[in-house]
């Protein structure tokens, strides 16, 4: 399915559609709703909220786009913003009793999006502030991105470009879940009143919605909303202006905290200094241990050298059958387990009624425990020495050959031929991806390109960690035979 850029776009007073696919590819400082928005800034500290007087908005050197640098040094602890509750653009009214006609009907839309796409959830009632000419929040919604270089507003040809079967899905997922609930907005808006109308009126596309999901999705933050009688919080999906504005770094210099407003039952929401930030440095939070997939996906980035990045494999006793023989394993029984076997396999979620087949090498673990375990379990012949040793040690890299080093030597064997078919289900190799970006690409065909060589790469680094053990394991065998 190709992307969502080449959907019409409105023509009325503050239209609700982004730009097309390209524009969003190809600008590395993409334009501001409006050319000349209000100053942020100041906007936050008029409607009660602070920013420190060295937290200025500028170029981000380390990204594209617009970031928070510090103007002077900065000690640490230091207050860098607080946003007081009526700040932050939250949909509140999901969470509200006696709603008026207007905001029922978002709910009753809201209530439509499945919730792993949390962020459309938020994006409606972002739509609905972007549609309305007298929102508290234009100031801050005027500063927004008019595009996104999310993987669902690239062309068709850059989608394919991933080459990742599990990022595909997801993004055909997202094009299909748009232009379906893009239906379903249409029928529940077709006959409503003007002053019932929660977009004031106007068309609402899969274009429009993309881009409300888009910015909710690379922008917002789950933090602490209503207090349960418990004393416990819901998370609650929210925008922060100017907060939004952090870049990302796994060595963030500054982090969100939750206070509780004096004289108020309500939360205010600070940036603080986690460290001594220098003059003309970017002020980044950690957006997560994610990998790439989430980045491009929600965020519309790649981060080079991930260290959680992971590749999704799908466990398969033939696809490790034929793995293991390309490595040289003697008879492999992956597909043909003994019962014992197939016992520890659905301890492991691997067999079953309701098996959870999805594993992944690369990340922190390199490889997945489950799998693993699973490996080294179905390569044992010998139960009584299997039943010596609990799940955790056998799902663990750092338990060096619990079962043995011949057990170890096939189990790693065996991962790694699964990675040299992995890596031959992509169509191009680096060297390849690597010379096209020096050719000159549209800017979603770069990402695309810089996505998949990240992939690529976990594949080989994977390789290469289990091939050094390998050889290590193999000579302390060869020394045990000797001695």
């Amino acid at each position: 399915m190709a992307g969502l850029g080449a959907s019409k776009i409105l023509t009325q007073f503050r239209p609700l559609t982004c730009a097309a696919a390209t524009a969003t590819a190809t600008a590395c400082h993409p334009g501001r709703l409006v050319p000349h928005p209000p100053d942020l800034i100041k906007w936050v500290r008029r409607e009660g909220g602070f920013v420190h007087q060295a937290v200025t908005i500028a170029p981000s050197a380390d990204s594209c786009g617009l970031g928070l640098v510090a103007s002077q040094d900065i000690p640490k602890g230091s207050d860098l913003i607080a946003l007081p509750h009526h700040i932050p653009l939250r949909f509140s009214s999901l969470e509200s009793e006696g709603v008026d006609t207007i905001d029922s009907v978002l709910v009753n839309l809201a209530r439509q999006v499945p919730e792993e796409l949390w962020a459309m959830r938020l994006g409606l009632k972002l739509l609905q502030e972007r549609a309305s000419i007298g929102s508290f929040w234009w100031p801050y919604i005027s500063n927004l991105s008019e595009t996104y270089s999310v993987p669902i507003f690239f062309p068709g040809e850059d989608i394919k470009n991933l080459q990742y079967a599990p990022l595909l899905y997801q993004v055909n997922k997202r094009c299909q879940f748009l232009l379906d609930f893009e239906k379903e907005v249409k029928r529940d808006l077709k006959n409503l009143k003007p002053d019932d109308h929660p977009f004031r009126g106007q068309d609402v596309d899969a274009s429009s919605l993309g881009w409300a999901m888009s910015a909710v999705s690379s922008r917002a933050f789950r933090l602490h909303g209503k207090k349960l009688s418990d004393g416990t919080h819901v998370d609650v999906p929210m925008m922060l202006p100017l907060i939004d504005m952090c870049n990302h770094s796994f060595n963030p210099n500054a982090q969100i905290v939750q206070e509780q407003d004096a004289g108020s039952t309500n939360m205010l929401i600070k940036v603080v200094a986690e460290t001594q930030i220098k003059q003309d440095d970017n002020l980044v939070l950690n957006y997560g241990c994610l990998n790439n997939d989430f980045f491009l996906l929600d965020y519309g980035f790649v981060i080079p050298s991930n260290p959680y990045d992971s590749i999704e494999l799908k466990y398969d006793g033939a696809l490790l059958d034929a793995a293991s023989m390309a490595a040289g394993v003697m008879s492999p029984n992956f597909s043909s387990p003994a019962p014992w076997q197939q016992q520890i396999l659905s301890q492991l979620n691997l067999d079953g009624e309701a098996p959870v087949l999805k594993v992944c090498l690369g990340g922190s673990e390199l490889v997945e425990g489950r799998l693993l375990a699973a490996l080294r379990v179905l390569l044992a012949s010998d139960l009584e020495t299997v039943q010596k040793h609990d799940l955790n040690t056998l799902k663990s890299l750092a338990a060096e050959a619990p079962l043995g080093i011949s057990n170890e030597v096939a189990a790693l064997r065996t991962v790694i031929a699964l990675c040299v078919i992995a890596l031959g289900h992509f169509p191009t190799k680096i060297m390849e991806d690597e010379a096209l970006l020096k050719q000159g690409v549209s800017g979603s065909t770069e990402l695309a390109i810089q996505f998949r060589i990240q992939k690529k790469s976990v594949i080989i680094d994977v390789m290469r960690g289990l091939t050094s053990r390998v050889k290590l394991l193999s000579s302390k065998e060869k020394i045990s035979a000797q001695g």
